[in-house]
């Protein structure tokens, strides 16, 4: 049976089926039904947060959240993630400014986030690539320095704690994606958290075509999402320390096995609570990946190049195409393994026999 990279958990179907038989016998679907609202609450405690909206998916909270800030002009970004991250904010018509990242953590590096900034910068939006925290501290001095705004694109850091808050928590606006492929998912789906209260009034009106009832109040857009995927939310959410706990063994397994090979592995910051979420491998050079990649495919094994490739050299994005060495470079030679709750622990060494193999094949040397 062949490995995917990942897979979506799936809670006992009796669960969901409860959830939804509520929604069934009220005959209310969608437009804010009481699942949605009963996810929301349990969402803020869980995360400790004061405003969340559940939202259609990760893609159109980016975009809320540049509305809301007016921001028409340069955003810093950074160019290592995915294009959701790129796309939202061509798509509201501002201009990427794209720094490289740090080579340890993968993340936009903070030191050179000054240099980029321009007397047209509105924003930051950086990304906790695969989970893990940015240099928050340090952008949040240099934000409060140039009077910017902070948006964390936080697709893939639910259930991540960074100095004891969750990794949602911080910066003006975070949002995250809960899309089947997440540790936290509702099939599709996402969240815009802010703190602030007058915010938070625009982004309850910007969710439904800026109208309550029959008046309208604002511009807006169908962000909405259904009961049934808050059915999912709520009956994916009470599993999950289950679900971290066995992804957390499975990596732990990996970098065991993996131990002597000459490898690169993201490194998160110390006070970082992480949710295992991804097991990105960074290769010597982008050749040997290629061939691990190709001798799992053989096998009926399947990764993912995640990221690739760096964003700032899209070919959509025209004349605007900044230099980044080191995106580029961990791009090409990155590959995400498989890890889901429930892997087995046989297919893990499956996997990393067949890296290994290569390796005495000279394919991976050391």
């Amino acid at each position: 049976m062949p490995i995917q990279v990942t897979k979506t958990f799936l809670p006992p179907i009796a669960e969901y089926m409860s959830y939804l038989q509520r929604a069934w016998d009220k005959g209310w679907v969608t437009n804010n039904g009481e699942l949605l609202q009963e996810l929301e609450v349990k969402l803020k405690a869980y995360l400790g947060v004061k405003h969340l909206f559940f939202c259609s998916n990760g893609t159109i909270v980016l975009q809320m959240a540049l509305k809301s800030l007016n921001i028409k002009k340069e955003v810093i970004t950074t160019p290592f993630s995915y294009v959701a991250t790129t796309n939202a904010i061509l798509w509201e018509n501002a201009t990427p400014i794209f720094v490289d990242i740090n080579p340890q953590d993968f993340n936009i590096d903070a030191d050179k986030i000054e240099a980029a900034i321009t007397e047209n910068t509105q924003a930051i939006l950086a990304t906790h690539v695969y989970g893990n925290p940015c240099n928050i501290l340090k952008i949040k001095h240099i934000a409060e320095k140039y009077k910017l705004n902070v948006i964390y694109d936080a697709a893939h850091a639910f259930g991540v704690t960074y100095q004891g808050k969750s990794l949602l928590s911080y910066g003006d606006i975070a949002t995250c994606s809960f899309h089947a492929t997440k540790v936290f998912h509702s099939v599709e789906g996402g969240c815009i958290i802010v703190n602030d209260d007058e915010l938070a009034k625009k982004m309850y009106l910007y969710r439904q075509f800026g109208h309550v009832g029959d008046d309208y109040f604002s511009v807006g857009i169908n962000a909405k999402n259904s009961e049934f995927h808050a059915a999912m939310g709520l009956a994916v959410l009470q599993h999950l320390p289950h679900i971290i706990a066995q992804r957390k063994a499975k990596m732990e397994l990996y970098h065991t096995l993996l131990a002597d090979l000459p490898l690169q592995f993201p490194q998160s910051l110390p006070e970082t609570d992480y949710n295992y979420g991804y097991f990105p491998v960074v290769f010597p050079t982008e050749n040997q990946m290629l061939a691990v990649r190709e001798a799992l495919e053989k096998e009926e094994i399947f990764t993912r190049r995640y990221f690739f490739p760096s964003l700032n050299t899209l070919a959509h994005l025209g004349e605007n195409k900044i230099s980044c060495p080191i995106s580029e470079d961990i791009s090409s030679r990155v590959l995400c393994l498989p890890l889901y709750e429930d892997l087995q622990n046989i297919d893990i060494q499956k996997i990393v026999k067949i890296i290994l193999q290569c390796k005495e094949n000279n394919t991976l040397d050391v």
